[in-house]
């Protein structure tokens, strides 16, 4: 590895994205050479960049970032991924993990504890959020089946039963049952209580 390490900033939110290179080129190790706002420009950009680290959000339209890492890991595993984002939520961390991403860190972290995140992560290490880390632990992986966590995506969205069986293909009784389930999961009064508790917890995105 060169000694300076080549970064990419991945975030839909311009002035994160110009806030966050304006503090990591302070570093004289640090060189921010690629900036995008969509996850689906990430891999074209890392491959013409050559960056070695992508600091990605984990919302973002085209692609979120927990598919943006297992993307990378996949066609582009001498770029590291480190997760940057607001969402601390548990279940983000996890599926980061699982997507192959080698840090995952929040957005208020301060300026050289990310710098030092990003060095870590270049040089082979895994970085978490130590408190999330934590809650992950406590908290565990999602209760929800696929079929459930599906059908209360569409819910989120303000989706009607018969809304949430079109879109899966499904019968509306099946789709009463695997929201009556997830409600009980989730310890929620109604669907759209369940679809925000499981968001709140990282499990749907």
């Amino acid at each position: 590895m060169s000694e300076t390490i080549r970064l990419l900033l991945a975030d839909d939110q311009a002035l994160v994205r110009g806030a966050l290179a304006a503090l990591l080129d302070l570093e004289a190790d640090l060189e921010v050479v690629a900036q995008v706002g969509r996850g689906d420009e990430v891999l074209d950009a890392v491959v013409q960049s050559g960056a070695q680290v992508a600091l990605l959000d984990v919302e973002m339209p085209g692609l979120d970032g927990l598919s943006v890492a297992s993307l990378l890991r996949e066609h582009a595993p001498q770029c590291r991924s480190l997760i940057v984002t607001t969402f601390g939520r548990p279940g983000y961390l996890r599926r980061a993990m699982e997507a192959g991403a080698s840090g995952f860190v929040v957005k208020d972290t301060p300026s050289s504890q990310l710098a030092d995140a990003v060095r870590r992560v270049a040089s082979g290490l895994r970085v978490v959020d130590p408190a999330l880390a934590a809650e992950s632990l406590a908290s565990g992986s999602s209760p929800l089946t696929q079929r459930e966590t599906e059908a209360l995506l569409v819910a989120r969205r303000g989706g009607s039963i018969t809304d949430i069986a079109r879109e899966l293909h499904l019968s509306q009784g099946t789709v009463r049952n695997h929201l009556s389930s997830a409600i009980g999961k989730t310890g929620a009064r109604n669907r759209s209580d369940a679809a925000a508790i499981a968001a709140e917890n990282g499990w749907l995105l």
